[in-house]
């Protein structure tokens, strides 16, 4: 896709999700009864129990939402943008809750984007199963039943919202009242389709083929909703053809695709007699699929670079057994250096090559220069590592990356490198702000900007954990403060080496390129690992504070870049444009701002059917109770070997094997602070993620190597 085509997509995009988040009175009143109403929606639990509620029975419950004119909210893939409806019940022991029964979608076009939802009137039915562990209380023999419902209603803007539901149906009574709506619903459920179908990955197109359609539809123009999200490209033409019964199709994928899955569930739509019809199909997915977009940011160095120390990263299979001191410091070393090929610390260190390039001719400044920015991440390095020591003996529960842990620092550091990237690009220059006393300091100690550049590479890259890292710095928890602290000062001098080389050792320095115009257009090249830098700070901030957080960030970014903008501005006209923008980035950061550091709620819960579950405590005994092995994927959204490694567990292979020896998958999502995770990873002796492993009734857990290839994964399951 060009640029001209894309970029007002991403343009209309931006502006949608800040609109989302941007609205105020976005949360519904919260509400005990069995209907909360707002501007645009009017939502109300429902029921439907004909037979009563005993044990043995279903009962049907559903959140029936009516939506004003043009507002819509969400079927369970979203499409371009927007969020599903999600549902939290609270139940009576012996009551268990099963997935929303989800009608039919419609494609809902919106500019340039397309979104899979519902207008008008829909009610979003689920089962309930009495089981016989149900016990009705003697004083009171009914059926409790409370809902904390989650949704987001769009028009041109988007408002989400929630409310709080509560029912009592009688046990020995039914409830027939709604069986209308019930049925509608229920028939409006997609139909299982006998025959099979198949989606074949064809470069960036999915070649579809289905059968066991009616007759009565062949010919007909099917309407195409895949169950899995970011995965097409929703809104691009597409095109389907009959040749007998078999119904084929060619789909485009997103060039923003971050799903492989190994079976797509399918849902194809006709009109038959004034109603719509629809089946639903799950086709097996042949052919290889192209990079996924969250591993677009890893850069063909790093690849290799990881590929090449896959090989060689220790087996910590028996985490109990302590490493050497030496071979820890080892490893710290080499994992620091691993640590100059993130995509996240790459703008920093070609800024920093570029100063070295900037003063080839001076030899003492390359030196200073050299050992200022070792200092700055030797000296970074260990005094996070005795903070997080400190915490920890305090009783915090922290782990390495705790930093990113924080939406505020995130968003902090989202503004730092979007004002650097502002100034790459040429917007402005420092010395325009600055007063000619504070430049003529800081041209008499450029030691001090090299020591400060080492200090935000050390912020942004300390998370990006590199193989040999994690069972170093799982050692270091166990050492007295000195020797822990040595292993975070190795982490350091490994990730400065190069540049120290750089500086000290002529011949090294020898190969960096001659001063020259280059640089400047380099310089403003570089903006842009800046700005991508910002996108993958903002989708992480999106993972801890959701998409309101994300939204807001966004545009107080963009507010933020106005007013530094307004403050070049010469003449008469400067005083009042930056008066109105910094008035505008301030009603922003007072309307806005506190959702950028708004925890999101989460749940542990998951789809039944779902590949992954979420981790929980004592969820893995209560799989490994039940005779089934558990690997769990101790991830993080900052986490770039985390994202690379996806792949590796999303090879169909491998999923084959996993379903061979029906392992179930747990995802324990470390993104945000979360103590039982942190104690989790201790026990394991870790003290970062990534880290994978398999557990299995009577063995040892097996940890695997931070960096995962296809061939020990599966040669790990194969041995279970």
């Amino acid at each position: 896709m060009t640029f001209s085509k894309f970029f007002p997509r991403l343009l209309f995009a931006t502006f949608l999700i800040a609109a989302c988040a941007i609205s105020t009175g976005a949360s519904a009143q919260n509400s005990t009864n069995s209907v909360v109403t707002t501007d645009q929606v009017r939502a109300e639990l429902l029921a439907h129990a004909p037979d009563g509620a005993d044990p043995g029975k279903t009962v049907w419950v559903g959140l029936q939402l009516t939506h004003q004119p043009e507002w819509h909210t969400y079927w369970k893939n979203s499409g371009d943008s927007g969020l599903p409806t999600t549902l939290q019940w609270t139940l009576p022991p012996g009551v268990t809750a099963g997935d929303i029964a989800w009608p039919l979608p419609k494609k809902i076009p919106i500019g340039n984007l397309a979104n899979y939802g519902y207008e008008g009137t829909v009610l979003l039915p689920v089962p309930l199963t009495i089981t016989p562990d149900f016990k009705p209380s003697l004083l009171n023999s009914d059926l409790e039943i409370k809902l904390k419902a989650s949704w987001l209603v769009c028009r041109k803007e988007c408002i989400p919202e929630e409310g709080e539901f509560a029912l009592r149906l009688p046990v020995r009574g039914s409830t027939a009242l709604n069986a209308a709506a019930f049925d509608a619903s229920l028939k409006a459920q997609p139909q299982d389709l006998r025959g099979e179908s198949k989606v074949e990955v064809d470069g960036n197109t999915l070649k579809v083929s289905v059968t066991g359609l009616p007759v009565a539809l062949q010919g007909k123009t099917l309407e195409f909703f895949p169950e899995t999200p970011e995965v097409i490209e929703t809104a691009a033409k597409w095109t389907q053809d009959w040749q007998g019964a078999l119904w084929t199709a060619r789909v485009p994928l997103s060039e923003q695709r971050s799903q492989s899955p190994a079976v797509m569930p399918l849902v194809l739509v006709t009109q038959a007699d004034g109603q719509r019809q629809g089946f639903v199909t799950q086709a097996r997915v042949a052919g290889n699929w192209p990079q996924v977009a969250a591993a677009a940011g890893v850069s063909p160095a790093l690849a290799a670079a990881l590929k090449a120390n896959a090989s060689q990263a220790p087996d910590p299979a028996n985490p109990a057994v302590p490493l050497a001191l030496w071979a820890a410091l080892a490893g710290a070393l080499l994992g620091g250096l691993i640590l100059n090929l993130m995509p996240c610390v790459f703008p920093i260190l070609a800024i920093k090559v570029m100063s070295f390039t900037r003063h080839a001719n001076d030899r003492r400044g390359h030196r200073v220069s050299g050992l200022a920015y070792t200092a700055g991440v030797v000296l970074s390095f260990v005094a996070l590592g005795a903070l997080m020591l400190a915490l920890r003996s305090a009783g915090e529960q922290l782990g390495w990356g705790f930093q990113l842990q924080s939406p505020a620092v995130v968003a902090a550091l989202a503004v730092l490198f979007t004002v650097m990237g502002l100034n790459l690009a040429g917007l402005f220059e420092f010395g325009q702000f600055l007063p000619s006393r504070v430049l003529l300091l800081e041209s008499k100690n450029p030691a001090a900007n090299a020591f400060l550049s080492g200090v935000l590479a050390v912020a942004v890259a300390s998370p990006c954990t590199a193989p040999f890292m994690g069972a170093s710095l799982g050692l270091a928890l166990g050492l007295p403060a000195l020797q822990a602290l040595l292993i975070f000062a190795a982490i350091g001098v490994g990730m400065a080496l190069p540049y120290l080389a750089a500086s000290l050792i002529p011949a090294v320095a020898r190969w960096l390129p001659r001063p020259g115009a280059w640089m400047d257009t380099f310089r403003r090249a570089m903006a842009f690992p800046m700005f991508a830098t910002v996108v993958w700070l903002v989708w992480v901030l999106g993972q801890q504070s959701g998409i309101d957080g994300a939204g807001a960030l966004l545009a107080l970014l963009v507010a933020l870049s106005l007013v530094v903008w307004s403050l070049t501005l010469k003449g008469r006209a400067r005083l009042p444009i930056a008066a109105f923008s910094i008035a505008i980035f301030a009603l922003l950061a007072g309307a806005i701002g506190q959702n950028v550091i708004k925890p999101l709620e989460t749940t542990a819960a998951a789809a039944s059917g779902e590949r992954w579950q979420a981790w929980a405590p004592g969820r893995v005994e209560q799989a490994l109770a039940t005779g089934t092995p558990v690997f769990v994927d101790f991830t993080a959204a900052w986490c770039v070997t985390c994202q690379y490694n996806k792949k590796t567990l999303a090879d169909a292979g491998v999923l084959a094997d996993m379903d061979a020896k029906k392992v179930t998958l747990l995802r324990a999502d470390w993104t945000r602070r979360d103590p039982a995770i942190t104690a989790a990873l201790s026990q394991l002796g870790r003290n970062g993620v990534p880290v994978y492993v398999i557990y299995q009734a009577g063995r040892v857990p097996v940890v695997l190597s931070e960096i995962l290839s296809v061939d020990e994964l599966r040669s790990a399951l194969a041995s279970l």
